[in-house]
């Protein structure tokens, strides 16, 4: 039967290229998957993802990987777990039926990165990756001691790594979701302005050593509690250090939690328009020039509702054309994140859901230089839209928060927790520095 599927298959490739059309199917994501489906065992292995195969990128990326169109695919694999990433990234791309575009990963302090392992994912061979790296520089001081220059010594040596190791391009996020490690009181060390002085300090330096392959990420928490608070517009570092604005939502598959909805609620949660027009609209209207990245994001399992998750997958399939500043997407795959189970195979309904999303074509990015995303055995080219549904918002467009699908929950916002409040979920000391993945509260680590 294999051996019939590879005749066939060939004989397909060879009437294409008679007839002279072979480019137009590596350009098109409908014909090109269709064809390696074709190609795909039906039951694929579970170790391994289909091959990539060589091609020309039909859509163009920038010096700082944002692409003209579409949006990268990315993830966060076996968080809080004791399984090697590199393994958890092969399992989550095999129950997944797709390649990720981009591999997030944590550190902090006198780590140095891309640590051995995470060159060897960038660099694979059947399908290279963008490292998205987080890096917590002021670990053990304070941000007011890294812009004075306290931690020179710790920049340069990590720009000399750098510089040694890996000339590829790589997303930077420094010091990701500062909000929940903000200390207000003068002289902190901590406050706002601290962290945007930290933020640029750390970047124009590893730039003067001759980091130019760093794409720098100013990552939020996009909580709408922080946004309401005073020096949250302090904390912006200023546009020429700052490549790509990201932000870490989630939200809750229980149907009576606060923190449930959709995925456009999940992009612009707020309780109150206009005390917060949600962070997407937020970043939209105050940094129209800027891509957005879901640095994380994650839906927390409802065990007596085991398709409510499913469905908040299928609202993104829907949805997330309805947001074209979007260009990066990056899953925050844990079984026991602080608040609950965000894989996306808790359940077969929100595996099968998740698969659809990730099918789209507006993540079939080829860009040669990371190689193109694998392709779902199962995937359907006819049911992926490949554009914004009639009347989406330009990318610079705000986006109304009642869009959401769902109702908005009838709970008023509480004010948001101080930091020194926040529960601590730290891995061992042996791990990377610990990712965030609450829906509101944040560990100060």
């Amino acid at each position: 039967m294999g051996r019939t599927r590879s005749h066939i298959v060939l004989a397909v490739a060879l009437a294409v290229l008679s007839a002279g059309v072979l480019g137009a199917a590596v350009l098109n994501p409908a014909v090109r998957g269709a064809l390696m489906r074709a190609a795909a065992p039906a039951d694929p292995s579970p170790s391994s993802t289909a091959s990539p195969e060589p091609s020309a990128s039909p859509c163009p990326v920038s010096d700082q990987l944002v692409p003209e169109c579409g949006a990268w695919w990315g993830v966060a694999p076996g968080v809080f777990t004791d399984t090697p990433s590199p393994e958890a990234l092969a399992d989550f791309e095999a129950k997944t039926h797709r390649h990720a575009d981009i591999y997030h990963r944590y550190h902090r302090g006198d780590e140095l990165f891309p640590t051995a392992e995470e060159i060897a994912v960038a660099r694979d061979p059947e399908g290279k990756r963008a490292l998205l790296l987080n890096w917590k520089v002021a670990w053990g001081t304070t941000w007011a001691d890294v812009a004075a220059g306290g931690q020179d010594k710790r920049i340069d040596r990590l720009a000399e790594h750098v510089n040694d190791t890996f000339p590829e391009p790589f997303f930077l996020a420094i010091h990701h979701e500062p909000e929940n490690d903000v200390k207000p009181e003068a002289g902190s060390g901590m406050t706002a302005t601290d962290y945007a002085a930290m933020f640029r300090h750390t970047a124009e330096r590893l730039r003067a050593k001759g980091v130019d392959n760093a794409i720098f990420v100013m990552s939020y928490m996009g909580y709408e509690g922080w946004g309401v608070q005073p020096w949250f517009e302090d904390l912006y570092p200023g546009d020429d250090v700052v490549d790509w604005i990201g932000f870490d939502p989630y939200v809750t598959a229980d149907p009576d939690a606060r923190h449930h909805g959709d995925f456009a609620r999940l992009v612009n949660m707020t309780s109150d328009e206009e005390r917060w027009p949600g962070f997407y609209n937020w970043a939209v209207e105050t940094h129209p020039d800027k891509p957005l990245m879901l640095a994380e994001w994650g839906v927390f399992e409802h065990p007596d509702d085991i398709v409510s998750k499913a469905r908040i997958f299928s609202s993104a399939r829907r949805q997330v054309t309805d947001f074209p500043a979007i260009k990066a997407m990056v899953y925050f795959d844990s079984p026991r994140a602080p608040r609950g189970d965000t894989r996306v195979d808790s359940s077969e309904q929100a595996l099968a859901e998740f698969r659809n999303l990730a099918e789209l074509s507006l993540f079939s990015i080829l860009f040669p230089a990371f190689g193109p995303p694998s392709v779902s055995p199962s995937a359907s080219p006819s049911s992926a839209p490949t554009s914004s549904p009639s009347g989406s918002p330009s990318p610079g467009a705000t986006v109304s928060p009642t869009a959401s699908d769902s109702a908005s929950p009838s709970e008023s916002p509480q004010d948001p927790p101080s930091p020194s409040d926040s529960a601590s979920a730290s891995p061992s000391p042996s791990d990377s520095a610990s990712p965030t993945a609450g829906v509101r509260e944040r560990r100060p680590e």
